[in-house]
């Protein structure tokens, strides 16, 4: 995938899930690595990386 492609991905995800997305994307990615899947699962962490991303800074 594009980064562009896992950008616009991660920002559906987002407006679907909200903050659940971050963890769906994780778990999706390590269930992929389960599998054997490597490629898949690096699509999905580049998507989780994405979403961190949109979050934005963390408060303390």
């Amino acid at each position: 995938m594009l980064a562009i492609e896992i950008e616009e991905h991660a920002r559906k995800l987002m407006e679907a899930q909200g903050p659940r997305a971050i963890a769906e994307a994780a778990q999706k990615a390590r269930s992929l690595e389960e599998q054997g899947a490597a490629e898949q699962a690096v699509t999905w962490r580049r998507v989780e990386a994405a979403l961190r991303r949109l979050q934005g800074p963390r408060a303390k």
